[in-house]
């Protein structure tokens, strides 16, 4: 009898986890939403509609489930990671959750729990391939371009969202920290412009986002940072829309009633954000990784570009992003990767038959990513 997994949230990137799982496995899905619990059913998942913001709740759902998948918006995330570990589950989990999940290490290891954290595309596979090469050189120079973007550009944003509104303005909200020369450096996001060109895309401008996360503080690299590609312009209206205070979660008086602006702001932006059904992206991640392998300079460039699956209607962001928390999956259950405690990507990059898996897993749904070497 296949194993049991059970998916928490069925967003577009929890869809494309729990689909590409059921190929192998008994997969339950539950989520508040019902949207695409027909599809869902057609292809044999089971699906439960429950609000996860209720603990007792969650630790009925999980039991007898033998892994977990986190796929819920970042401020439920470390609370359903912190219940799931409580009830004894191993997860694999791609909440951008704001809080230290390494609080949570020693419940795990206590538990004897595998929890494999930020386990996306970046974060995740870069954390992957960086844990993989670090394993095995000394590194000085890490840098991680990476963005998910609508393949039509439409006036006035150019850009369209996949994950939940709150992750999305996190990003744009959250000071950016990288390490320079050795040191942590904190900026605010959106800092430090610059353009890059793409081979058949064109130019992209990038700044600072605060991707690197576990990276911070597992790997010792003098020189680390992540930016964030997005169409020329974009970055303007951003700035704009956050110096005036559309992102504030800080209450104020309009007509006597207190709201929060960011509350405003998601409902007027997203309907416009929301990919429509039939629309295409694309995501983009370039990885340099420079320093010495048997004394000799070395430099590797990792460059993934993946579109829009038009025959099974999954997007660009939820295959790349989806397909690599799958993978993990499958690597924990099939193969018994077991690593008790908060275990980041870069972790499993260390072990390079884990690395080989991820990478193979990929490339067999086209997710692939291309390798040159200096």
């Amino acid at each position: 009898m296949p194993e049991k997994i059970i998916v928490l949230g069925c967003g577009l990137v929890g869809k494309a986890i729990a689909l590409d799982l059921s190929r192998k496995y008994r997969v339950t899905v539950i989520d508040l939403k019902t949207d695409v619990f027909d599809k869902l059913i057609k292809s044999g998942i089971q699906t439960i509609q429950e609000d996860l913001s209720d603990r007792e709740k969650l630790v009925r759902l999980i039991s007898g489930h033998d892994l977990v998948i986190g796929a819920l918006p970042g401020n439920l995330g470390y609370q359903t990671l912190e219940t799931v570990l409580q009830v004894g589950k191993n997860i694999v989990d791609i909440s951008f959750m704001p809080e230290d999940y390494f609080n949570l290490n020693d419940l795990a290891r206590n538990k004897n729990i595998t929890a494999v954290v930020d386990c996306g595309v970046a974060p995740g596979m870069s954390n992957l391939i960086l844990g993989y090469h670090h394993k095995k050189m000394n590194i000085e120079d890490f840098f991680c371009y990476v963005g998910g973007l609508p393949l039509v550009r439409e006036w006035p944003y150019e850009y369209k969202a996949v994950f939940s509104p709150a992750d999305v303005i996190e990003e744009y909200t959250r000071p950016a920290r990288f390490i320079q020369k050795s040191r942590i450096i904190t900026k605010e996001a959106l800092s430090d412009l610059e353009t890059l060109d793409f081979p058949g895309i064109g130019q992209l401008e990038a700044w600072n986002s605060d991707g690197l996360r576990s990276l911070l503080n597992t790997i010792d690299i003098p020189n680390m940072i992540e930016k964030t590609l997005r169409y020329p312009g974009t970055t303007n209206y951003i700035k704009a829309l956050r110096t005036t205070g559309f992102f504030s979660k800080d209450e104020i008086e309009v007509d006597g009633k207190m709201i929060r602006p960011v509350d405003l702001t998601v409902k007027l932006l997203f309907p416009l954000w929301k990919m429509k059904t039939g629309e295409g992206d694309f995501t983009i991640m370039k990885i340099i990784i420079k320093g010495s392998e048997h004394n000799i300079h070395r430099e590797y460039i990792y460059d993934m570009y993946d579109e829009y699956e038009p025959e099974s209607g999954t997007l660009s962001m939820a295959r790349t992003t989806g397909y690599a928390c799958a993978a993990v999956a499958d690597l924990i259950i099939s193969h018994g990767f077991c690593s008790p405690g908060i275990c980041p990507p870069e972790y499993i990059g260390r072990d390079e038959q884990n690395f080989k898996f991820v990478m193979e897993y990929l490339m067999k749904r086209n997710i692939i990513y291309n390798l040159s070497a200096g």
